[in-house]
C-alpha cells in the first residue's frame, strides 16, 4: 500500500520509499523515514494535496511523491 492511498485518521508505518535521493533527502528531512508512524488528517479540494501528521507536525505532501512511500497499517 502506497501513502498517497492510506485512509484518513488511521496510523500507517513507513516501510520504504522508492523515490530519487532529491526527493527521498526532502522526505527524510521533515522526519519520513522507515518506521515513522503517520495519519492521513486532510485532503485539498483537489485532492492532489494531502495533510499528513508525521512527528507531531501536519506536514502537506504532493500526490505524485506520496505515491513513491510504501506504508503498511499498524493493527492496534
Amino acid at each position: 500500500m502506497y501513502l498517497n492511498n492510506i485512509e484518513k485518521f488511521k496510523y500507517y508505518t513507513v516501510k520504504n520509499i522508492n523515490t530519487d535521493e532529491v526527493i527521498k533527502r526532502r522526505l527524510y528531512d521533515i522526519g519520513l523515514i522507515n518506521g515513522t508512524k503517520i495519519k492521513l488528517m486532510y485532503e485539498s479540494p483537489s485532492k492532489k494535496i494531502k495533510a499528513y501528521l508525521i512527528r507531531n507536525s501536519i506536514i502537506a505532501i504532493r500526490n505524485k511523491d506520496a505515491s513513491l512511500v510504501e506504508v503498511s497499517e499498524i493493527n492496534d
